[in-house]
């Protein structure tokens, strides 16, 4: 039996972003059970009394949507006992170690040409934008294993917001939740405590100073305007949801009645 998420959900010591997106309104009326669908920061950095809580909820299945670049980066995921573990990269190596290096490395000359003016924001809207259009087998994927087997279902990547972010999304359209409260979970990422720490190479102030975090701000920010990027593309590409789930993800109305089943109380 998939044990129930305390009300008040834990401030994991070495997890960021974690929480349980039961609750959520469909536009029907129902809701998503709770105990059956979270989200978090990746997990390589959890303490034993984290993984110990994260044992005791039940997970079938973890999705990880980080490359190797990020895995690298923070490292493997620990293992909890009984859980499987699907790894989904939704970005592609090439792009990660290119990303790392800017964030941990760049100097301010660097960033200004890289993220300023509008820039860094227009990076994170591509992203999406391209994440929902390239990466159709990988979310397709993840809705066909939670139909069949794959629940109580973890998904996260390095911060838990952008890549891990959309696949929730994707799911939440799937099983019919309201749009407002899709991007009411999605901005619930911004809290102080829920953010991901940058953590920069030089130790010296410069590194951190006001510029060069404002510069980096929009790729660690979740943004409204992200998130209407990737649904602006979906009805761009597919014309609306229904028909992106069916031909873009293979995802038939049977199987989105059995994710129904799986999750809505």
């Amino acid at each position: 039996m998939t044990q129930q998420v305390p009300s008040t959900e834990p401030e994991l010591a070495g997890v960021r972003n974690f929480r349980d997106v039961g609750g959520l309104p469909t536009e029907d009326g129902r809701r998503v059970a709770p105990g059956l669908l979270f989200r978090s920061g990746h997990l390589a950095h959890a303490t034993e009394e984290d993984a110990a809580f994260l044992a005791s909820l039940g997970l079938h299945t973890i999705f990880d949507f980080r490359n190797q670049a990020d895995k690298k980066l923070e490292g493997e995921d620990v293992e909890l006992p009984g859980v499987r573990n699907v790894n989904l990269p939704l970005t592609d190596p090439a792009h990660g170690a290119e990303f790392w290096t800017m964030v941990r490395d760049g100097d301010l000359d660097q960033l200004r040409s890289i993220l300023a003016d509008g820039k860094a924001a227009n990076r994170m809207i591509e992203s999406y934008r391209s994440i929902i259009k390239e990466r159709t087998s990988e979310h397709s994927r993840v809705l066909h294993a939670m139909a069949e087997d794959s629940v109580p279902a973890l998904m996260h990547c390095a911060a838990g917001k952008d890549r891990a972010g959309l696949s929730i999304a994707i799911t939440l359209l799937a099983l019919g939740v309201e749009r407002e409260a899709i991007v009411a979970d999605y901005l619930k990422s911004n809290a102080p405590h829920r953010r991901y720490k940058v953590r920069r190479s030089s130790s010296a102030s410069s590194a951190y100073s006001p510029e060069v975090m404002e510069l980096l701000s929009p790729l660690f920010d979740a943004r409204a305007e992200y998130l209407a990027a990737a649904f602006d593309t979906i009805e761009e590409t597919w014309g609306d949801v229904d028909t992106y789930l069916e031909e873009g993800l293979h995802v038939t109305p049977k199987t989105r009645e059995r994710l129904r089943e799986r999750f809505l109380d």
